[in-house]
């Protein structure tokens, strides 16, 4: 054990919170100091950290689930001698790494927090990727406030823990009865939430938050069990130390005002500026070597139906061996969105979610982060759900693929739950994400690869019907580029569609040369980015653009060309979207009914000739 001084240590840090807060007129100076003692025993005696080395691979983890509490985070590296008193004074300045919340442009920072529940996800992510790929012994911590327990995504994290047996994760749960508004639903009855942690299986202890030996057996009860993951549940006192506004309502968010800062301090006691705490080192663990071996290359015939679901499938199970940093993690819907392909293949690369999506996520935003590249798998229905987490992994700079399937009307008779209508737009909503939309197996084949290649978010979507192969073998699909099928000298009008509308476009094609009007026909694979040269070239050389797409008529593809065309659009542009709530029939049926079939696309381009 490393001889620091806790209680000297833990007054040094609640000085830190209190000047650097002030000093910002903003933060979460209150919710920090409940927390200081908890995480001063945490990092001072228990913590296995490489300061100079903040990636170390054997580091152990920690992650401030309740990220509003950076103010603590930052004043324990202060402590440590990571950051100067000077530089904390820039806690929430413009170009200062010590945001207001927590992200990774703070290096000790893995992931961004803040947005309250999903730091657990992320800690079960990190874990498994310790227990069960890399097997290095570091530990994840989690701290957790109270307040956030109300969240769904908390508990999905908690079972899943258990099934998988996470002794390597450690929650921490700062009890300080007080949530934004007003007090929480179960104030400080750490008892009753200790027995929920229980009843998931979980090793749980029950302690006074600000007595430091309490703590410090605690830590070392926690640690010294295995088989079960494992969690504190702390008594405290929001704005502990500061009696003015100690377990006092109505401090959320406030920092002191200057005038009162000076008596603060001297509630804390003496304080030593020049203490610097230390950390246990690392067990020494380098990450394993894993072989890799070129993958085989796809073979699929022209004309052969197959759905791009399953073409995904067989793509990602086919790579992995080339690319063993894959891992595959799904919600029970692999027997549908064909990662069951890689389960049978690759046992040891693939981790079942169960119904539960924002987890998912959240998982894979922490395999990210420990050198993985997950691809998360889904209904595109089901994901919208985890538009949040999809957001913050964006604040993470996270590594992670998402799989869509079954979207649009051509499900069938599943109905409108289970439609992915709303993907695109989400998607593409996202900051730096890259959304691609095969139209075959040849092409689900090439972008799986390139989404594995391609740094940050990549959405993929994919059909539920089968669909025939268009493109030949070894054929070639960059993203940001687009594939012109049907094209000559007398194009009239340009159809821009991915997916199952391609086959649509195809069909119209067909019907309308047999009638003497040719048109040009794009597959826009690549939504984002979009092929804005190829788009910019049609609508110099037809009357008019005509997106055709299996989604809302808000968001999606149509809406994409439209901002590629907006500065140099010299022709109109029209969308065939679904517009109506569809209901229960035959994938052709309801093409029809959404007027984004091929007789559709027929009359739509008559009209516009």
């Amino acid at each position: 054990m490393p001889g620091n001084d806790l209680e000297r240590l833990a007054r040094l840090v609640r000085y830190h919170i209190l000047v650097s807060t002030t000093e910002a007129g903003s933060g979460h100076p209150t919710t920090s100091l409940s927390a200081t003692d908890l995480m001063t025993a945490l990092f001072f005696r228990f913590l296995r950290y490489d300061l100079k080395e903040p990636k170390n691979p054997a580091n152990d983890r920690v992650i401030f689930s309740k990220g509003h509490a950076a103010p603590l985070l930052y004043s324990l590296y202060a402590a440590a001698g990571a950051i100067s008193a000077e530089e904390i004074k820039q806690l929430r300045r413009i170009g200062s790494p010590l945001e207001g919340h927590p992200t990774p442009r703070f290096p000790h920072a893995e992931v961004a927090t803040g947005s309250l529940g999903q730091g657990l996800s992320v800690g079960v992510g990190m874990a498994l990727s310790g227990k069960f790929i890399d097997k290095i012994p570091y530990r994840t911590f989690v701290l957790l406030g109270d307040g956030e327990l109300a969240e769904g995504s908390v508990w999905e994290a908690v079972q899943l823990a258990a099934h998988y047996r996470l002794d390597n994760l450690i929650a921490i749960v700062d009890v300080n009865r007080w949530g934004q508004s007003q007090e929480t639903m179960q104030g400080h009855d750490i008892e009753s939430i200790a027995k929920k942690f229980h009843a998931f299986d979980w090793e749980a202890v029950t302690l006074d938050g600000h007595s430091l030996p309490q703590i410090t057996q605690g830590f070392e009860k926690i640690l010294s069990l295995s088989g079960r993951p494992k969690v504190l549940v702390a008594k405290t006192l929001k704005g502990k130390g500061v009696p003015e506004i100690e377990d006092k309502g109505g401090w959320h968010g406030k920092a002191l005002p200057k005038g009162d800062l000076t008596k603060a301090l001297s509630s804390l006691g003496p304080v030593d500026l020049d203490l610097k705490g230390t950390f246990l080192s690392p067990e020494s663990a380098p990450p394993p070597r894993r072989e890799t071996r070129k993958a085989p290359p796809a073979e699929y015939r022209l004309g052969e139906p197959v759905a791009t679901r399953k073409a995904y499938g067989l793509a990602l199970s086919r790579l992995i061996p080339q690319y063993p940093e894959v891992v595959s993690v799904d919600g029970d819907v692999k027997n549908s969105t064909f990662a069951e392909i890689v389960q049978k293949n690759h046992p040891d690369h693939f981790f079942e979610m169960f119904i539960a999506e924002q987890n998912m996520v959240g998982v894979a935003v922490g395999l990210s982060k420990r050198g993985k590249i997950p691809f998360a798998s889904s209904f595109a229905a089901f994901l919208t759900r985890t538009f949040d987490q999809v957001r913050m992994a964006a604040v993470s700079g996270a590594n992670i693929k998402l799989v869509g399937s079954h979207v649009g009307v051509s499900i069938g008779e599943d109905g409108p739950s289970q439609m992915g209508l709303e993907d695109l737009a989400m998607f593409r909503s996202i900051h730096g994400s890259t959304v691609l939309y095969p139209s075959d197996a040849v092409a689900t084949e090439y972008l799986v690869e390139e989404a594995i290649k391609r740094p940050g978010i990549v959405y993929i979507r994919t059909n539920r019907p089968a669909t025939p192969v268009l493109y030949p073998a070894g054929e070639r699909f960059p993203v940001g580029g687009s594939k012109v099928l049907r094209t000559s000298s007398s194009d009239r009008i340009t159809v821009v569609a991915a997916g199952v509308t391609l086959n649509e476009s195809l069909k119209a094609y067909e019907i309308l040369q047999k009638e003497g009007i040719v048109i040009r026909v794009i597959d826009c694979y690549s939504v984002k980015p979009i092929d804005e040269e190829t788009l910019k070239k049609a609508s110099r050389e037809t009357k008019a653009i005509l997106v055709v797409e299996d989604h809302w008529f808000e968001g999606g593809l149509g809406d994409a060309v439209l901002n590629a065309l907006a500065e140099s659009r010299s022709v109109p542009v029209y969308k065939l979207a679904v517009c109506k709530m569809p209901g229960s029939a035959k994938p052709e049926e309801l093409l029809e009914v959404a007027g984004i079939s091929a007789a559709c696309i027929v009359r739509k381009v008559k009209e516009l000739i």
